[in-house]
This record gives structure tokens, C-alpha cells and sequence, in this order.
């Protein structure tokens, strides 16, 4: 199984906010997911996404390969291979 981290669209039209997840890479977008590890609010000026650093540092260990836009959360944050 491919492991992915990844964004998950949530909120209404016009009002989106996303889920930081782990899921298997055949699953769509808003499908099942294994662990939600964090948020994004592209609509906040400053302090927009909140994450879990020990469990997102968990799953890369497993090998979890993280999406683009969540690699770029990543580097900000100074996390894992990013």
C-alpha cells in the first residue's frame, strides 16, 4: 500500500479549509483517510495550518510520502526530508 500525506477540501463553497491526512494513494481526495494530522486555512492572513510533528514524523518514518503542497507546509515548518 502507498502511503500518502495530503490535503483533504472541507468547508462550503467559496469557504474552503483543508485536513492534513495520511491515506492510501488510490483513494480519492475527500475518500477514507488512516490518520488526520493537522489543518490549512489558505483564507487566514498569518498562522494558518496547525500540525501534529510527532505523528507526521511517525508516518515518514513509515515511508509516507507527502503530496506538494503539504511538503511546502513541511519545509516551513522544518520537518522531515522536506
Amino acid at each position: 500500500m502507498s502511503v500518502r500525506i495530503r490535503m483533504r477540501r472541507m468547508g462550503t463553497t467559496n469557504t474552503p479549509f483543508y485536513r492534513i491526512v495520511v491515506c492510501d494513494a488510490r483513494k480519492p481526495r475527500d475518500g477514507k483517510y488512516l490518520e488526520c494530522v493537522g489543518t490549512y486555512d489558505p483564507l487566514k492572513a498569518s498562522d494558518n495550518f496547525t500540525i501534529k510533528k510527532d505523528r507526521i514524523e511517525h508516518w515518514l518514518g513509515l515511508g509516507a510520502q507527502p503530496s506538494d503542497s503539504v511538503s511546502n507546509i513541511l519545509k516551513k515548518e522544518k520537518i522531515g526530508r522536506s
